[in-house]
């Protein structure tokens, strides 16, 4: 098996060129919603945009469901349980989740809960935000807006290196 070497291309200030950098912020946000949910700013943003759309408790049970599969120790374990069923799937949940009736789970398991006792509700909204909310979020003005910015921050900082090297050139 052949293993080509790819030396690593900077510019003139020795940084990686541009074009070979890793996706960032609402470039990696737009790649898919997995990359959305793996950056706290992609989060932020996203939640913004459900919070208008009435559907903010689909994130945050999905993170909390992230956060529960983290969870050491039975007692922690069953503590989270019933605060994740009391605040999302419980019939009087302050934040209930849109879950198919068959889905639902009773508060009879949150007695020996394992860390993805909810992956299933987990997948369903997770499908959920991906096939609905995901894709109006990419074409939602907080997510164009907030892209906008990053361009004009992103010209503004090639400017100010074009200038540099410029005066470089200039002054030697």
């Amino acid at each position: 098996m052949l293993v080509f070497f790819q030396p690593e291309i900077n510019d003139s200030e020795g940084h990686p060129s541009s074009s070979h950098q890793a996706l960032k912020g609402t470039s990696k946000w737009a790649t898919s919603l997995e990359s959305l949910l793996e950056d706290p700013e992609g989060v932020k943003r996203f939640r913004e945009f459900l919070k208008k759309e009435f559907s903010e408790e689909n994130v945050l049970f999905w993170l909390a469901c992230e956060e529960f599969k983290k969870t050491q120790g039975k007692k922690q374990m069953q503590e989270k349980a019933k605060e994740i069923y009391m605040t999302f799937l419980s019939s009087k949940a302050s934040s209930q989740v849109n879950v198919e009736g068959q889905s639902r789970l009773s508060e009879t398991i949150l007695e020996t809960p394992h860390p993805l006792m909810f992956q299933k509700l987990q997948d369903q909204i997770f499908n959920l935000m991906k096939y609905d909310s995901y894709s109006r979020f990419l074409k939602s003005d907080i997510f164009l807006n907030h892209k906008k910015s990053e361009e004009q921050e992103e010209n503004s900082a090639e400017a100010q290196t074009a200038a540099k090297r410029a005066s470089r050139i200039y002054n030697t």
